[in-house]
């Protein structure tokens, strides 16, 4: 099938295709394409599109954005993705992407009241005091604050309900996504190259996650057991009794949103401290646990009346291994003292760039990222803009895409934001070094060797555990002995593993 006919097909299949087609024309989104990177086929429908454009809407830099809002919440969603997706969409329509503003209109509180009866079987009077209009309504769900009776008295919510109808509009948009992404990788190299196929995939897991309440309500509940005990961050509680996987009832917290400053100010608390806080309580999600929030906007943060830095919505959170947050720690240490051959090393120990690569070649191009950042006023100086130069030059050296890598940039890029707009003069070195060096010091000192050599030593002890069980298979795998099996030979091999464990002891100790 030639690639017209395969395109007419596509069409056929899905007319929606036409019409996604024909909104992002219209709000001037292929303005700066070039028709040369499009199969020959295409590039007479594309003329036609550039001339649907609305005047003037190609010179606005949220067209992209606006497009993606007008298709409806999959392409939300979608927008969203893409946004943390440089390597795919390119470093200009991701920036615009970050405008996306998730808002949609809220659906009637007869309606919700509906969803909520249905998910717990009881009347909405048993289970609320008192149950809202909307007060904030998104593509996937809408919340209502509510008040509740308990054992600890009476409180007030946040109850968010599921859009009615969204799962089933999702399964339609995420397939006809597939469907093009798969066109796409059959007849384009470099689609297949940015594999699209797993960007729709991406999406549509995040997106059957964040539409069980349940699995939320579970990364709330871990997010805030990770910050216990951090004095300047909160989290609100999750009432599971009134959780379902369509409803999500949390404790309301009371405090102003960061997207009010003044009211912040007028508060009397400190900007520059809330700055501080906003980043220092990230990178000890992202190095510590390993597990972050990574919708950190100016929405879904607060200050509570003791100062504290609350945050909401975790339907979008980021994890980081073991090997990935050591891989931060010692890049961002490496730029804060200029050990760039450090940082080289960290992605080839990594495994991110390599062997074929040279160190000294790759610490040549990591110093081109960082001697123009240290030349600059430690005001001027943006961590997530040097995660983004870092990506684009292992980019060069074959470093494959790290999607949890990049989430974890492209929301450096927005806590960043959000902190300069609190303290225009912040820091990043000054604010970042405690929580990064201390991060090192507990896991790759002295402190984290005892902790690894603890490590060790409990694996060794669970095999010596299993050290029976494992000889019995090993004999039931072989053949039928004439004899039955020596039982010195059985206790020599007992004492093997003894003298293991106790070796290992001896080194660590």
């Amino acid at each position: 099938m030639s690639d017209l006919g395969a395109i007419f097909q596509v069409l056929w299949r899905s007319p929606r295709y036409l019409k996604a087609g024909f909104i992002l024309a219209r709000e001037g989104v292929f303005a700066d394409v070039d028709p040369e990177i499009l199969p020959p086929p295409l590039r007479p429908f594309f003329g036609l599109l550039r001339r649907v454009a609305r005047k003037g809407a190609a010179q606005q830099r949220e067209a992209l954005a606006r497009a993606m809002a007008r298709l409806g919440p999959s392409y939300v969603k979608l927008g969203q993705v893409l946004a943390a997706r440089p390597d795919i969409v390119g470093a200009r329509a991701s920036r615009d992407l970050e405008l996306l503003q998730d808002r949609m209109e809220p659906f009637a509180r007869a309606r919700a009241v509906e969803i909520v009866e249905a998910a717990f079987g009881r009347k909405i009077d048993e289970l609320f005091i008192t149950f809202g209009e909307p007060v904030a309504a998104a593509s996937i769900a809408q919340v209502h604050r509510a008040r509740v009776r308990d054992e600890d008295g009476e409180h007030d919510v946040a109850v968010k309900i599921l859009r009615p109808g969204v799962e089933a509009r999702f399964r339609r948009d995420l397939t006809d996504m597939a469907h093009a992404a798969a066109f796409a990788e059959q007849h384009s190299a470099e689609a297949r190259r940015l594999r699209l196929t797993e960007v729709v995939e991406t999406v549509a897991r995040s997106v059957r996650l964040e539409m069980d309440f349940r699995l939320e309500a579970s990364a709330a509940s871990e997010f805030s057991a990770n910050t216990a005990g951090d004095p300047d961050f909160r989290t609100p509680r999750v009432d599971w009794d009134r959780t379902a996987r369509a409803v999500l009832t949390v404790e309301w917290i009371d405090g102003i949103p960061l997207s009010d400053i003044a009211a912040v100010a007028a508060a009397g608390h400190d900007p520059k401290k809330v700055a501080r806080t906003i980043i220092q309580s990230f990178l000890r999600q992202a190095l510590r646990d390993g597990f972050f929030h990574a919708d950190m906007h100016q929405g879904n943060l607060f200050v509570d009346r003791e100062g504290r830095l609350a945050a909401v919505d975790f339907g979008i959170m980021g994890r980081l291994g073991t090997k990935e947050r050591r891989f931060l720690a010692e890049i961002l240490y490496g730029f804060i003292v200029k050990d760039y051959r450090r940082v080289a090393v960290v992605h080839f120990e990594a495994g991110y760039v390599p062997r074929h690569h040279a160190v000294e070649e790759f610490t040549q191009a990591i110093r081109a990222i960082g001697e123009p950042i240290h030349a600059r006023r430690a005001d001027q100086i943006s961590m997530a803009r040097l995660l983004t130069l870092l990506f684009e030059i292992t980019g060069l050296f074959d470093m494959r895409t790290r999607p949890e890598l990049l989430l974890l940039q492209k929301t450096m890029v927005v806590v960043e934001g959000v902190g300069r707009k609190f303290d225009p003069q912040l820091d990043m070195w000054t604010t970042a070094e405690p929580v990064v060096r201390g991060w090192i010091e507990e896991n790759l000192g002295p402190a984290g060797k005892l902790k690894d050599a603890n490590a060790t030593v409990g694996a060794a002890l669970a095999m010596l555990a299993r050290a029976p069980q494992l000889i019995d298979k090993f004999e039931a795998l072989g053949t039928p002995a004439v004899s039955p099996p020596d039982p010195w030979a059985r206790r020599m091999t007992y004492a093997l593993w003894a003298l293991v464990v106790v070796v290992v002891l001896a080194i660590f100790s």
